[in-house]
């Protein structure tokens, strides 16, 4: 077993880690960190703690790897590190803005350091402003913009340049409820575009789940896990919780039957395993056979919640 993430949404890898560690004094933040990411939207997970702020300043040329290194979208942040800026759209967790300054100003600015010349940022600037909704507003200076205002705008300013890579750092921080639906929506809308790959750090798992189609959890600086949701879904167990009305012991036979596997609980609650073949509505005509009432079924899968806390119960080591 190896220390890696594998995952495999698109051919190309966005992001390859080789070996990577960052540290800072005595302390190492990120420990040998190996593997691919390669998927459309990935969510970055993990405790307060875990690295993910960290990984993503060393990607982004801020912090430079103690051992190891890693690519982004093919070019290796020690020695690429222009080009690498140059493709990447970046919206940190904090606010970073420079006092004085109108939102199509500041805009304007942050494409034209990411590359684009001045009359092709400012087109741009105006372009990405009205886009999130801020285009009434993109000549009031941004120090009279509300919370969801300013994070609308660190939106604008991560897309303008047309990136290849959306590193969005927390996005919905402090946002109230209208504008956290809206940065969802843009995320998204950024997302199925196909133009662009997106890497959503957060610790609102909804968030992750809503937007995401993979996720990488790291954990004490190391990988904990990474997994593609959906497969993660379809190969985890299928688990029924089944609430009966009649004698629940002859039902249980019924189900040995069939080959599941089961427990009791309390005195009319059965959970248990559908094996490969077993349907639904077998288990319906099991009980009806019976004359057994189903008072109550739940059919569960394995939410983002369930795969994160497994990966913060296991021992974080190689995978």
């Amino acid at each position: 077993m190896t220390n890696s993430a594998h995952l495999r949404v698109m051919p190309m890898s966005v992001i390859e880690l080789d070996g990577l560690k960052v540290r800072f004094g005595k302390h190492e933040i990120l420990r040998g960190l190996t593997g691919r990411i390669s998927g459309r939207a990935i969510g970055l997970l993990g405790p307060n703690g875990a690295g993910k702020t960290t990984l993503i300043h060393t990607l982004l040329g801020f912090y430079t790897p103690t051992a190891g290194t890693a690519r982004v979208l093919g070019h290796d942040i020690r020695s690429d590190i222009k080009q690498i800026r140059a493709q990447i759209g970046y919206m940190p967790e904090n606010d970073s803005f420079i006092a004085g300054l109108s939102a199509v100003t500041y805009v304007r600015m942050m494409a034209e350091i990411s590359g684009l010349p001045r009359d092709q940022a400012l087109e741009r600037a105006h372009e990405s402003l009205f886009y999130v909704g801020l285009g009434e507003a993109r000549y009031r200076k941004l120090e009279s913009y509300s919370q969801g205002m300013k994070q609308l705008a660190k939106l604008a300013q991560a897309i303008a340049h047309g990136p290849k890579l959306v590193i969005l750092d927390e996005p919905t921080n402090a946002l109230d409820p209208p504008h956290r639906v809206r940065m969802l929506e843009l995320i998204k809308e950024i997302r199925d575009s196909g133009k662009v790959n997106l890497i959503l750090s957060s610790h609102l798992l909804r968030d992750v789940e809503d937007c995401c189609e993979e996720v990488l959890i790291l954990k004490d600086g190391r990988i904990a896990t990474s997994c593609n949701l959906e497969e993660e879904r379809r190969a985890n167990r299928k688990f029924i919780e089944i609430e009966t009305v009649g004698n629940r012991d002859a039902f249980a036979e019924a189900l040995d039957g069939l080959g599941c596997q089961f427990a009791l609980q309390g005195t009319s609650r059965i959970k248990t395993v559908l094996p490969e073949g077993v349907r639904i509505r077998d288990l319906f005509r099991a009980a009806s056979d019976r004359k057994i009432q189903i008072r109550r079924l739940d059919y569960k899968r394995d939410s983002l919640q369930d795969i994160f806390l497994k990966a913060m119960e296991e021992k974080s080591g190689r995978l």
